[in-house]
């Protein structure tokens, strides 16, 4: 991240001055806690989007005791398997599936704070769409679009699943946390032409792999993805994840579920895609935090307040520890 972003940083001193704030991201998306840089809460964004549009999930304070949470999940009628996942995250981490009550207990055992649990949604695609609008139009833009394929590894017949997990560098720096979710099952030999998806989540930081699509954004796509941000409270940057059944039914508008909505510390993940370059990526980023000043700007003026410089600094400070801490216990 640092050998990325580091050399950008006078770029993004020069959107600071231009929006008189160093924290100007905060007010691109009023209705997001900071604007969605850091520390946002997924159950506070989820209850700005229209409903049947995102999984449907039970959010809970850390206190509550597992018997609590199991009753609550009968209760909104999620079954088995089901996502868990921290309501201040980031990066994926702490995001686990779940396949029974018992499995409950560890995770709380394992993850403090504030958690969700929600359906697991079995649509087999996953995209990232990045979208803006502008506070004073009326329809906005799908500005790039990622597909994240899983990690996954195919049996030869020969390999043991562990064996294979080796083999691939992205599969191999998971090792650990697939160990603990494998277990005996790491020494089986894989048949051919077995598919294993090793992480069923669509982060670079469970291993999935980007590939840029955008040029795929169609019209019908856009006023799909448009109907459901414009009705979105506060909402005007970030980055839309999806899953989904098949591209002709997402631009139908049918089939597909938002698991999260990213706002301001979004980045435009289509710059991962393996055959685009560093240039590439810093150009991006810079088209990106250009709207990102220009609606920041827009809503400032419309008197959403900017952070201060002291609750800027410890909004990142908190993030940091975040990251830390949640690494520290997803790795461990």
């Amino acid at each position: 991240m640092e050998w990325v972003y580091f050399p950008l940083f006078p770029v993004w001193i020069y959107f600071a001055i231009k929006a008189r704030s160093l924290f100007f991201f905060s007010a691109a998306n009023p209705g997001i806690r900071n604007g969605g840089l850091a520390m946002e809460s997924k159950q506070e964004i989820y209850d700005l989007m229209p409903a049947g549009t995102y999984p449907k999930t039970v959010f809970v304070e850390e206190q509550v005791s597992s018997e609590e949470i199991i009753k609550l999940i009968e209760n909104a009628g999620i079954s088995y398997p089901l996502i868990a996942k921290p309501d201040i995250g980031m990066k994926a981490l702490g995001v686990e599936k779940l396949h029974s009550p018992h499995e409950i207990q560890g995770y709380l055992e394992r993850f403090p704070g504030d958690k969700l649990f929600q359906e697991f949604i079995d649509f087999p695609l996953e995209i990232g769409i990045f979208y803006y609008r502008f506070p004073d139009q009326k329809q906005g833009k799908i500005s790039g679009m990622v597909f994240k394929n899983f990690l996954t590894v195919e049996g030869t017949g020969k390999l043991t699943l562990e064996a294979l997990i080796k083999l691939n560098p992205r599969s191999h720096l998971q090792l650990a946390a697939l160990k603990k979710k494998f277990g005996e099952r790491m020494l089986e030999i894989l048949p051919i032409g077995e598919t294993v998806v090793l992480m069923p989540f669509g982060s670079h930081t469970r291993g999935a792999k980007f590939l840029d699509i955008s040029s795929q954004v169609s019209p019908k796509l856009e006023a799909v993805i448009d109907s459901i941000a414009g009705k979105t409270r506060g909402f005007y940057f970030g980055r839309l994840d999806i899953r989904y059944v098949s591209f002709d039914l997402l631009e139908e508008g049918k089939d597909f579920s938002i698991i999260e909505i990213n706002g301001s510390g979004s980045e435009p993940t289509h710059m991962y895609d393996p055959r685009h370059s560093l240039f590439y990526a810093w150009k991006e980023i810079i088209r990106h935090w250009n709207i990102l000043c220009k609606i920041s700007i827009a809503n400032h003026k419309k008197g959403v307040p900017y952070l201060s410089l002291s609750k800027g600094f410890a909004l990142l400070e908190d993030g940091k520890n975040l990251d830390h801490s949640l690494k520290k216990i997803h790795f461990k």
